[in-house]
Formats: C-alpha cells, sequence, structure tokens
C-alpha cells in the first residue's frame, strides 16, 4: 500500500481514489462520501478475519515449536515477533484514526452507529496535524506522536523491525522484496519532476475520509503481511517468488577449453542466479574476501594462479543463511591449461614490415611457454626484457629478414616457428615552411623570418626531422646554400632585392634523425611565390 509495485488489489484501491479526486472536482455528493465509508468497513472486516487466522497460525507454528523444536524453534520464536512488531504497529494506526476523528470532530451518526462519512469532506485535521508548509511537523509539536515526524517514524520502525527479523536468510528474500515494495516510504516525484516526501505526496489536501479509509487498508495490509510470513515460518513457500517461472536455464561446459575438432561436452540446467549475501566462501582451500569476492548479480569472482599444465578441478563452499541456519552450497567445476601449443606468437609493434636504420619492437611469446624458456634468433635481433625485443635490419641491401622463436616445453620437447618481415627504407620526409608544404605564397619579411623544417607524412614512427642544409633559387639571382635550417643573411638580402611576385625555390633539403645511422633522402622541395 505504501509504494513500490502494486498488487490487484491495491491498483483497485488507486482507482477507487482516482475516482474519488474526480468527484471532487464535479462538488462531491455525500453519496460518494459515504461510498468510501463502506469501504472502510470492508477492510475492517478483512482485517479482522485476517488476524483471527493468523492467531490460529501462530499457535500452531507455537506447537510445532514444541514438538519439533530442531526444525521449528526458530520459526516458532520469529513469528511471534512478527505478530508482536505487526501488532504494536496496527494499533499505532487504529489510535492515529482516533486521534484524526476527535481532531476533525467527526461525531457518530445515532441511526446508523457509524461515523457520519458525510461529514469527511476536508483535509484539515490531516494537514493541521502532519505538515507545516514544505515540511513535515515535529514530533515535539503540540500533536506529539501524531505529528508528521511521528508517522514518518512509525512506518519506518516497522518496516526495519520485520527486516531485521530475518536478516540475510536467502530463504525469506523474495517475501521481503515484496515487503519493501508494500511498505515503502521513499521520496515520490511530482509532476513537475521534483522529489517530494510520500506523505505530504499520499496525504496533503486529500479528504479526512480518505486518509481515514487508506489507513485501514494500511492495517489490513499489515495483516495480510502477518499472514504471508506465517505461512512461511510454517513451511507454506509462496509459489510466486519460488516458481519455476523464476529459474533460468544455465550452460555448464565440461571443461573451459576445447581444442579443434574437439565436441562440446557439458550439462544445461535449472537454476537461478542468487542475489543474496553469502557469510563465507572458500575456494581451493582458501577463503576469499567477500567484499571483493561478491559481485551485484550475487556471482562470486575467482581470482587464482592457473597452476602447471593439464586439467584441473575447482573446488570449494559457497555458504548462505537459510532458516536461520548455515547451508553450505558444495562449489565443483574444472578447467584446462593448454598443454602443448604447435606456435609462437610473433607481432610487429609498429606494422608489419621493419624499417633499416631503426629499432623496430617485436613483441615474441609461444603460447604455454614462460618466457625464459624461449630463444629469439634473426639479424639484428636482440632482447630488451621478457617478450619484448628491438631489431636493426642490416645494411645489405636485403629486402626480408626472417625471425625465428624457439620454445622448450616440460620434459624437453621444442617449439620452433619462423616469420618473414619485409625490410623497408625509411619513407622521404616533406619541406615545410610557415606550416605549409609544396607551394607557398608569403610576403618577403614573413619569408625572412621563417624556419625550414621536414616531417614524415602517415608514417607509424613519430621520429623527430633536423634539417642540415638548403639551397635558396630566387628569379635572376644565383643559387645560395643556407646551412642550418633557418635563412642566411646573404639569402635574406637576396630575397629583399626580388622583384615583386617573384619566386623562391627552396630544394635539397638535407634532412637527418638523431640517433639514426642511415643517410635520408632529401626532403620534398618548396615553391614560394612572393606577394610583395
Amino acid at each position: 500500500m505504501a509504494g513500490g509495485k502494486a498488487s490487484a488489489r491495491q491498483k483497485m484501491i488507486n482507482l477507487m481514489y482516482l475516482v474519488f479526486i474526480a468527484m471532487m472536482a464535479m462538488n462531491m455528493s455525500k453519496e460518494v462520501l459515504n461510498a468510501f465509508g463502506l469501504m472502510d468497513t470492508k477492510f475492517s472486516v478483512s482485517s479482522t478475519a485476517v488476524n483471527e487466522r493468523n492467531i490460529e497460525k501462530l499457535e500452531l507454528l507455537q506447537q510445532k515449536g514444541i514438538e519439533q523444536k530442531a526444525d521449528f524453534g526458530l520459526s516458532a520464536e520469529r513469528g511471534k515477533i512478527v505478530k508482536e512488531k505487526s501488532e504494536k504497529f496496527s494499533n499505532y494506526l487504529q489510535d492515529l484514526k482516533a486521534y484524526l476523528i476527535k481532531k476533525g470532530k467527526i461525531k457518530i451518526d445515532p441511526k446508523t452507529n457509524e461515523l457520519k462519512w458525510g461529514t469527511m469532506d476536508n483535509s484539515a485535521a490531516v494537514d493541521e496535524s502532519w505538515f507545516s508548509g514544505d515540511r513535515l511537523s515535529r514530533s515535539t509539536s503540540v500533536y506529539g506522536e501524531f505529528s508528521g515526524e511521528s508517522v514518518m517514524t512509525a512506518f519506518e520502525t516497522y518496516r526495519n523491525d520485520i527486516k531485521e527479523i530475518f536478516g540475510k536468510d536467502t530463504y525469506f528474500k523474495p517475501a521481503m522484496v515484496e515487503f519493501e515494495n508494500r511498505f515503502g516510504t521513499e521520496d515520490q516525484i511530482s509532476e513537475e519532476g521534483e522529489p517530494v516526501n510520500w506523505l505530504k505526496h499520499n496525504f496533503e489536501t486529500y479528504p479526512l475520509v480518505a486518509t481515514y479509509t487508506r489507513l485501514s487498508s494500511i492495517i489490513n495490509d499489515v495483516a495480510t503481511t502477518e499472514s504471508s510470513l506465517l505461512n512461511l515460518l510454517l513451511g507454506n513457500a509462496n509459489e510466486e517468488a519460488y516458481g519455476l517461472d523464476k529459474n533460468k536455464a544455465i550452460v555448464l561446459a565440461d571443461k573451459s577449453t576445447f581444442f579443434a575438432g574437439e565436441k562440446f561436452q557439458g550439462k544445461v540446467v535449472i537454476g537461478q542466479y542468487a542475489q543474496v549475501p553469502p557469510i563465507k566462501l572458500f575456494i581451493q582451500g582458501q577463503q576469499l574476501d567477500l567484499s571483493e569476492a561478491i559481485d551485484d548479480s550475487g556471482a562470486a569472482r575467482l581470482n587464482f594462479d592457473v597452476g602447471s599444465v593439464g586439467e584441473h578441478e575447482i573446488v570449494g563452499v559457497f555458504t548462505v543463511m537459510q532458516k536461520g541456519e548455515p547451508l553450505e552450497i558444495p562449489i565443483s567445476g574444472n578447467y584446462v591449461v593448454v598443454p602443448r601449443p604447435n606456435d609462437a606468437s610473433i607481432a610487429a609493434d609498429k606494422m608489419n614490415v621493419v624499417y633499416r636504420g631503426l629499432d623496430n619492437p617485436l613483441t615474441i611469446s609461444i603460447a604455454g611457454i614462460s618466457s625464459d624458456k624461449v630463444s629469439v634468433t634473426g639479424p639484428g635481433i636482440s632482447k630488451v626484457s621478457n617478450g619484448k625485443y628491438v631489431v636493426v635490419p642490416p645494411s645489405d641491401g636485403k629486402n626480408t629478414i626472417n625471425i625465428t622463436a624457439t620454445g622448450t616445453l616440460q620434459g624437453g620437447d621444442q617449439i620452433i616457428s619462423t616469420k618473414k618481415f619485409r625490410v623497408k627504407n625509411i619513407p622521404k620526409t616533406l619541406g615545410r615552411i610557415s606550416g605549409q608544404t609544396g607551394s607557398v605564397s608569403l610576403n618577403k619579411r614573413d619569408l625572412s623570418v621563417s624556419r625550414v623544417e621536414a616531417y614524415f607524412s602517415d608514417f607509424a614512427y613519430d621520429l623527430p626531422v633536423n634539417v642540415v642544409s638548403f639551397d635558396v633559387t630566387i628569379s635572376g639571382q644565383p643559387t645560395i646554400t643556407v646551412r642550418g635550417n633557418r635563412l642566411s643573411q646573404d639569402a635574406k638580402d637576396a630575397i629583399s632585392r626580388a622583384k615583386r611576385r617573384s619566386t623562391v625555390t627552396i630544394d635539397r633539403i638535407q634532412v637527418e634523425v638523431p640517433g639514426v645511422a642511415v643517410t635520408l633522402s632529401k626532403a620534398t622541395p618548396l615553391i614560394i611565390k612572393l606577394t610583395n
């Protein structure tokens, strides 16, 4: 009734409230108010009947607790507490109803010996008692234990008391989820999308007759909840919560590794992913830290050394609480550590080629064999660390080299794998000035102060390129050779003498890459058209 998912009965009640509100906008008649009174009477009759049956169930449970203490002793104790907490909450709600009737000055009709439902058409008694502006009235106010804060505390206390009875017992988890949905008091969302206190959202400005009837329905919900919990304690599990429609088909493979040509072997079982907190978990003889091992779905994450080559078993125990007692669920499984790889994994970290003059990084490994049992040979190759190598191809003009990896298995057998790599020269660089390449338009001043640069275009390696020298040729003037990457004074003077719109060619751009011993090709030339 209080919040969360609504049952069919609750949806019917909510519909009646909607009808009631609609009738208010149409100058609601006393017949409508009397109809709520009839509904209140039905809730009261239903609660009385359910409470009588609950007394019988509790007596039966207490008797079983005496006769079969081992099986029902704890359940009998729990049932007694459920009854006490439910009765305490129901009595509070009954007193709250009486208080509201008194505050609203509602009289008994001498003809029917019932409340005068037709006079309960305003919300003053509720609004003045429970709300103070945008907040709930405090328990220290003149309304005392029937203030807004006190009412919310009563709901929260009842909810927490019932949850504490069953703790982490997995058997009652579905029932506790349903209980939370029925008696939740979390904030609601208004039509404007803002969070609103549950009590204000459900009761403020509602006529007294609506609040009075709703409290009766909550009392009926308490009795119904008590009945469901007593049924569970007696062993009558709720089919809706535990039925087969709540299960899933789970595939369990006989082993975690299969080789090409093998048949898949395993089984399919019906089960549930139990989102319940375990109290202990042992795997391979070691107790795991539950705070780190259990994820949101209730699954246990495993993390341990796989061991040597071959098939291994996984054994352990999952311990959860059920019906107040620890329940140990055995864990059994297996996995396979690949015993005999037949190929090596050799990959160029940059490209499927290697370049002359560069330290080309390679990652080399053989599945199932540790790096200290793998040796690598090839022209210009050297080891950097476990599994990491560099190869500097020799400058003998050959266009391919072979890299061979040899791995030694337990017992002395060897796996040998060879892979061929293409050998390429470092690509040509592009000349650049003032951030531009190829044909460029610049004025004399910008050209004189610019630096001549070179760079690799679309190359896997991020290499710094230094310009060593270049030639400058201006229309009608002799060529000037410049050392470094900036125009010499002679070149600047020649540019200042150049006619307007003259063409300046910068070519024979000699470049080098620090640390690379090979001679690089000259960068592409630059054609500059002067704009002044």
